[in-house]
């Protein structure tokens, strides 16, 4: 997997307080999850090994969060010592990283400039993540995108060891990654979709609206917003946007 673009320093932004704050944190629902939760099967194992293989070296307090690549929280891990300070944040499955949610994050920062971005605490936009430094930085395997993986830390002490241990997880998922694939091939996850919603999906990818669709196909509008709302159940997404990125990642694009 390579672990990162080729940028491989992490953006650190400036030191400025940002006062707006998200009126509300935008969770999927747990439908939703289930489905990306089973689409991501083999990346959230990869996770899920890979922290347990590291957090037996770290003497640290640190938070890890795997999402999607539309920021989407898919798991998490976090040292026992964090449990109360995590429990009564925000944080939890199907939260939405992207800014219109949490307002400006490492993740949201990472999925805008598709780099490792590192982000001091009072550079959150939302308070709840204000207590954190965190270094986020985007997932593939090979040239092909599958989320974002966040390390975080309250202690400002540990921020160099926080970056040193978010390079290193990647590699690990990837061998993790791999490893699962290569031993369990009929346990890919697949969608299934019939002819007409694959059609509508590779028209969507290609930026058709729901009317050119509809006259091309010789449908009614309606009938395209119904396969559409199939389509994005499916998959576990919310728009048209996040439809086609997943539609990528599991080969039907």
């Amino acid at each position: 997997m390579s672990a990162q673009t080729p940028a491989t320093r992490p953006v650190e932004y400036g030191t400025g307080v940002h006062t707006g704050t998200p009126a509300t944190f935008h969770y999927i629902a747990q439908n939703g999850i289930d489905r990306l939760c089973k689409i991501n099967h083999f990346l959230i194992q990869a996770f899920r090994h890979s922290i347990s293989d590291i957090k037996e070296n770290l003497t640290g307090t640190y938070l890890f969060l795997l999402t999607d690549v539309n920021g989407v929280l898919l798991s998490m891990d976090y040292s026992s010592n964090l449990e109360s300070h995590v429990k009564q944040s925000p944080i939890q499955p199907g939260l939405s990283f992207a800014a219109q949610s949490c307002g400006i994050n490492a993740i949201s920062r990472t999925m805008e400039d598709n780099q490792p971005v590192f982000l001091l605490p009072e550079q959150h936009e939302s308070p709840f993540f204000q207590s954190w430094h965190c270094y986020a930085i985007p997932l593939y395997i090979g040239s092909q995108h599958f989320g974002y993986l966040d390390v975080s830390t309250i202690n400002a002490d540990m921020q160099r060891e926080l970056m040193a241990i978010a390079k290193l997880i990647p590699a690990y998922m990837q061998n993790s990654y791999r490893s699962q694939v290569t031993a369990n091939p009929h346990k890919q996850p697949q969608v299934e979709f019939t002819d007409r919603q694959l059609t509508i999906l590779e028209m969507i990818s290609r930026g058709w609206t729901v009317k050119a669709i509809a006259l091309q196909l010789k449908i009614k509008e309606c009938t395209v917003n119904y396969h559409k709302k199939v389509i994005f159940n499916k998959l576990g997404v919310q728009s048209s946007t996040e439809a086609v990125s997943m539609a990528s990642q599991l080969s039907y694009l």
